[in-house]
């Protein structure tokens, strides 16, 4: 299924809204959406719709304000979509409740509320929500039926969820440190030993092979591998072979057809940018190696 990203921004994930120094208690700080927070509740209703096939669809994010903030039209949904998926983030989030309660009001007899501007009381729009309050609206149009619009909706506001990071932390707040025991033990069974917390953009990963693996593509990730140990035929760059969306901007496939091989060993390093196809062909033995995952 492709799909044609319209509008998409970069950025942390939340942020606090600035409080002047000055203004004391007469201002309260509170979360706001950010841009990359809605580029990635996009790619949470996307990942969705591929897992139910959906045939088509738009997803549209907006502020706390219901103004725009990005946007994502699955190639051949009806032009119209765009401004629907719009409309239903809208109403979402500036009445504070799923579009699907007021479709349900009007159906019921309540038509006047038909009248309401700026009003899209259909159903596939949902709040987006962090620590109780609500930061957003994510709309959905054009995929199977309004159900499944609204899958897709809440699929993509329950990846707001996962977000915890706030502007303005210290840079030395998040330090870490793990000992050589720990990284041992990480190393004998193949581990993630910073998953980030959810506020970095990287990861460290303490992985170790004992076969050949899957092909992969990392959309958002760049890898940056050293080798601790062991060897391996490594592969980079050509058309996955059978390639298939197993996680938000992750691609797994069966091999890699063409790129460029290399035998890799103890002491090298290796970047693979994002985006970039790679696949440890074949593993002779136990392999050992640090990946840094940078995004």
């Amino acid at each position: 299924m492709k799909s044609f990203t319209v509008w998409r921004a970069t950025g942390i994930y939340l942020s606090l809204a600035a409080a002047a120094s000055t203004a004391g208690a007469q201002l309260a700080d509170k979360p706001a959406l950010t841009l990359d927070g809605a580029a990635k509740i996009i790619a949470a209703a996307m990942a969705e719709a591929r897992s139910v096939n959906a045939p088509g669809g738009v997803v549209a994010v907006v502020d706390e304000g219901g103004n725009l903030m990005a946007l994502e039209r699955i190639d051949g949904t009806f032009a119209a979509g765009a401004n629907i998926s719009i409309g239903k983030a809208r109403t979402a989030v500036l009445f504070k409740k799923p579009t699907k309660a007021f479709e349900d009001l009007i159906n019921k007899g309540r038509t006047a509320m038909t009248a309401l501007s700026d009003f899209t009381p259909l159903q596939g729009g949902v709040p987006i929500e962090v620590d109780g309050k609500i930061v957003g609206g994510v709309g959905v149009s054009g995929a199977a039926s309004a159900q499944q619009d609204e899958q897709l909706a809440m699929a993509g506001a329950a990846a707001a969820q996962k977000f915890h990071a706030i502007a303005g932390d210290s840079p030395t707040d998040g330090v870490k440190y793990f000992d050589k025991e720990t990284v041992a033990a990480a190393f004998a069974k193949g581990a993630v030993l910073f998953d980030g917390d959810g506020s970095r953009n990287y990861m460290v990963h303490t992985s170790r092979r004992d076969k050949a693996g899957m092909a992969e593509v990392h959309v958002k990730d760049a890898d940056i591998i050293y080798v601790l140990d062991g060897s391996a035929t490594f592969v980079t760059g050509g058309t996955v072979v059978e390639g298939k969306t197993t996680d938000p901007d992750e691609i797994r496939g069966a091999a890699i057809n063409g790129g460029d091989t290399r035998a890799i060993a103890k002491g090298d390093v290796i970047i693979v940018p994002n985006g970039t196809p790679h696949w440890f062909k074949e593993v002779p033995g136990p392999l050992t190696y640090y990946v840094v995952k940078v995004r």
